[in-house]
């Protein structure tokens, strides 16, 4: 792989986690349909695992002070669990199917955001299956991320509160994820400095994100995000839909 080559979708990876740092989800929703433009899904995957556990990290440590124990356990545990699961059905999946599943979560999960605001009671049950499905979508497709944000933002957290709780769980969840990726030889045409670029740009871009957090009007900064993540998954979908006629 030649770096010259690659040059925007590291560039893209400075504005996801910028922008996922400031919208409060996460940066592999944005990122992971600009990885498919240049790596197969599989290389796509890991890549973007990679700068997103880094990112997750960052944003932990930056809103540290807001973290909530029965959050961590009530949503954060299933989601290791189903996050396992969907990671091991990626190398019997096939990439097709894996691209056309990404393009109708995005297409849903932005049209249901941009018109309707999910209002969600915290009860353990609710944590438990929200954690349960954005885990097994993190696994399979990589943007579990979007989900886990919706049904945070739905428990009507402070703003703190849910960027601590969804970035250490987001952690967690990649931390699980990140080694099955490894071990079914999804690095095999990675260089490894790619990598360490990324762990660079992600705490780069949340550092940033931080400080334009408060700045910006968050009502209308996620619309337009919204709008973007739709017009994403209506190409991947219809790309699909085509590649299935």
């Amino acid at each position: 792989m030649d770096m010259p080559e690659h040059i925007w979708f590291f560039a893209s990876a400075l504005i996801a986690e910028v922008v996922a740092t400031m919208a409060g989800f996460g940066s592999s929703t944005l990122l992971m349909p600009v990885a498919l433009l240049f790596f197969d899904f599989s290389t796509a995957l890991l890549l973007v695992g990679v700068f997103h556990v880094a990112g997750s990290a960052s944003r932990a440590v930056f809103f540290r002070h807001g973290l909530e124990r029965r959050i961590l356990v009530a949503f954060g545990l299933p989601s290791l669990v189903l996050t396992l699961l969907g990671a091991m059905l990626v190398p019997s999946t096939p990439e097709a199917l894996l691209k056309g599943l990404l393009g109708v979560f995005l297409v849903a999960y932005a049209a249901i955001s941009l018109w309707h605001r999910l209002q969600i009671r915290p009860t353990l049950p609710a944590m438990a299956a929200g954690g349960a499905v954005s885990g097994f979508l993190a696994g399979l497709i990589g943007t579990g991320g979007a989900l886990r944000g919706a049904f945070l933002s739905a428990f009507q957290l402070p703003r703190d509160q849910y960027l601590a709780n969804a970035a250490a769980i987001a952690f967690a969840v990649d931390l699980t994820r990140l080694p099955v990726y490894f071990g079914q030889g999804f690095s095999k045409s990675v260089p490894w400095t790619y990598y360490l670029l990324l762990v660079g740009i992600a705490w780069t871009g949340s550092f940033i994100g931080r400080k334009l957090v408060t700045r910006v009007p968050q009502e209308r900064f996620r619309q337009v995000v919204f709008a973007l993540l739709l017009l994403v998954g209506l190409y991947f979908t219809l790309r699909w839909i085509q590649g299935a006629a």
